[in-house]
């Protein structure tokens, strides 16, 4: 009988939606003239290969570390009614921006030296000052420099977005944890307990948050940060199908 015994056949490659498509952009960081770009690119990208659904994910992170973070917020507030089916996840940085300017105002400091210097600088905001002030008045100085707008459009931020076989979060997730069992903390800054693992995962993870060379595509996840504040490349992955493509805008 062993003989005869059959090989199981192998799973099929992870697809999204029939009829579908998804374009996820890694962490922005305040380059505004790459995101530009970068939606430049996908828009003639759809425009030549018409779709019956799209879809736009920012995987986080739009904000800090890079020079124009109130450009990248304003934009993608003015432009989102135009944009097939945005959606925002929640970055680590949008969290601290939050938590900041929200009910812990004490780490602005610790946000300062994270990338928040150059978000405050770009709303206009006389940062070598704020050294001067305690840390909720700092706090606060920011905040009222931040149109109301901008602020509720990141607190309407999502966790995560499921496409098909494949999930978008900004940093990953804890492996062998259900989805709705994951801790919002590990979406938002898991590393190496993520990165390292080879667990097989119900869906294929999309993220963003850790900075690698290029997109890292791994059986079980795809990272496409790649360090767009430092490096001037900003990457987006494109999902139709079983089939991926990048695009890529270069500074």
């Amino acid at each position: 009988m062993g003989l005869f015994r059959k090989t199981p056949k192998p799973a099929p490659p992870p697809s999204g939606p029939p009829g579908t498509r998804a374009y996820a952009i890694g962490d922005v960081h305040g380059r505004l003239d790459l995101l530009r770009d970068l939606l430049d690119q996908i828009d003639a990208d759809s425009q030549a290969r018409p779709c019956q659904r799209e879809f736009i994910v920012f995987l986080g992170d739009l904000i800090d570390r890079g020079p124009d973070s109130r450009g990248v917020l304003q934009l993608l507030q003015t432009i989102r009614l135009n944009l097939p089916n945005p959606v925002f996840v929640m970055g680590n940085h949008e969290e601290m921006l939050l938590r900041v300017l929200g009910d812990d105002p004490e780490r602005v400091w610790d946000w300062m030296s994270f990338g928040g210097y150059e978000f405050a600088q770009s709303y206009g905001v006389e940062v070598g000052r704020l050294a001067t002030l305690p840390a909720a008045a700092a706090a606060a100085e920011i905040r009222a420099a931040m149109p109301p707008t901008d602020l509720a459009f990141v607190e309407s931020f999502v966790d995560s977005f499921r496409f098909g076989d494949y999930l978008f979060v900004h940093a990953g997730i804890r492996p062998g944890t259900p989805l709705e069992q994951q801790k919002i903390s590990d979406l938002r800054w898991i590393r190496e307990d993520f990165l390292d693992s080879s667990a097989c995962h119900p869906f294929v993870v999309v993220h963003g948050h850790t900075i690698s060379d290029g997109p890292d595509e791994r059986p079980n996840r795809i990272g496409i940060d790649t360090g767009a504040y430092a490096s001037g490349v900003l990457t987006a992955l494109c999902l139709e199908g079983t089939d991926r493509k990048y695009l890529t805008a270069v500074g």
